[in-house]
């Protein structure tokens, strides 16, 4: 056995939790599609198209990943009052965890998430569909870029989907390179988005290195008609909770009523722990990223020890309850995939 063999082997063993994922074996994968789209960002000399590991935040062979204990799991989630405002004073004694129907044995970790570091994907729907407010959805999402990426301590990428996502700015501080990744991208084809949502939590998020903890978040902008993808609804929810991705949808459909597709954007935030945004009124939007940057410096995290916990690989619940206050909604990821002994 080589060098690198004994690395992964050793790797494998000490997975954490929050990072089961890259031990688990995945559901069917999108793959030729999101390969060909990165692999043609990166040599067709694109806006951002340089390689991953030329990148701010992107990963290296040689860089150090974070890990936790395997029995602990990671928690971001926020608690609004009964007007919807965020409540952002609680204290660890405030919350008691269930996980998998029983009492978590202990909160290890406890913190208010203002000020963790960011690693965010813009995932815009680039097909024929969302071609009529498709100029202002862009300079909405470059004004929230603007504003909320910190330079040398947040990250963000942009992918492009219609029938393949294609990377126009790969992980940068840099939020003129950003805005130029979303001005490169241009409407045109059919929709795979679920394909781009587990191909950007897979292959970007869930690989990017942090040395610490940090917040994830996908911004989803499509009209949830999708029509392309090789994976499944459920599949790219499944992936994005295995990468402990945050994805906050907003719908692009302007008929006024709601339709399937927002059903299924409805679907993917609230698994996620997210929110799903329905601007029907083209100004809207600018007001649907605002308040998603509200939310993203209004988060808490916390760590916790599950009880009978057991490295099978299997799904597990989470719920988090506000102790002693009435009128709370705490909103977050519904479960988790725990590791595998194998």
């Amino acid at each position: 056995m080589n060098l690198r063999s004994i690395f992964l082997a050793a790797w494998v063993t000490c997975w954490g939790v929050s990072f089961a994922q890259n031990v688990q074996t995945p559901p069917p994968s999108p793959q030729p599609a999101p390969a060909r789209a990165a692999q043609a960002a990166s040599s067709n000399g694109q806006p951002g198209s340089s390689t991953s590991a030329d990148q701010p935040g992107a990963p290296r062979d040689d860089e150090f990943i974070y890990r936790v204990p395997v029995n602990e799991v990671n928690v971001v989630f926020t608690v609004t009052d009964k007007h919807v405002r965020y409540v952002k004073d609680l204290k660890k004694e405030d919350f008691k965890v269930i996980d998998d129907a029983k009492p978590a044995d202990d909160i290890k970790d406890f913190r208010n998430q203002t000020d963790l570091p960011l690693q965010v994907g813009l995932l815009v729907d680039a097909s024929n569909s969302v071609r009529d407010r498709f100029k202002f959805e862009q300079e909405s999402a470059i004004e929230f870029l603007n504003q909320t990426i910190r330079p040398k301590y947040d990250n963000a990428f942009i992918v492009g989907f219609d029938v393949t996502p294609e990377v126009t700015q790969d992980f940068t501080d840099n939020t003129e390179s950003l805005s130029r990744g979303v001005r490169a991208l241009r409407p045109g084809g059919g929709t795979a988005m679920f394909d781009a949502l587990y191909f950007s939590c897979r292959d970007k998020l869930l690989k990017a290195p942090r040395s610490g903890p940090v917040r994830r978040a996908i911004i989803l902008l499509s009209d949830g008609d999708d029509n392309q993808s090789h994976v499944t609804r459920e599949e790219a929810i499944e992936m994005a909770q295995r990468a402990e991705v945050i994805v906050y949808t907003i719908s692009t459909n302007i008929s006024g009523t709601k339709g399937k597709g927002d059903k299924v954007l409805e679907r993917i935030a609230d698994a996620t722990g997210g929110h799903a945004f329905f601007p029907f009124q083209i100004r809207e939007v600018a007001d649907a990223f605002a308040e998603i940057q509200d939310e993203l410096r209004s988060q808490y995290a916390l760590s916790y020890k599950p009880a009978d916990f057991k490295q099978d690989g299997r799904y597990r619940t989470i719920e988090i309850l506000a102790m002693d206050r009435k009128n709370l909604h705490v909103r977050s990821r519904r479960g988790y995939f725990a590791p595998s002994a194998r």
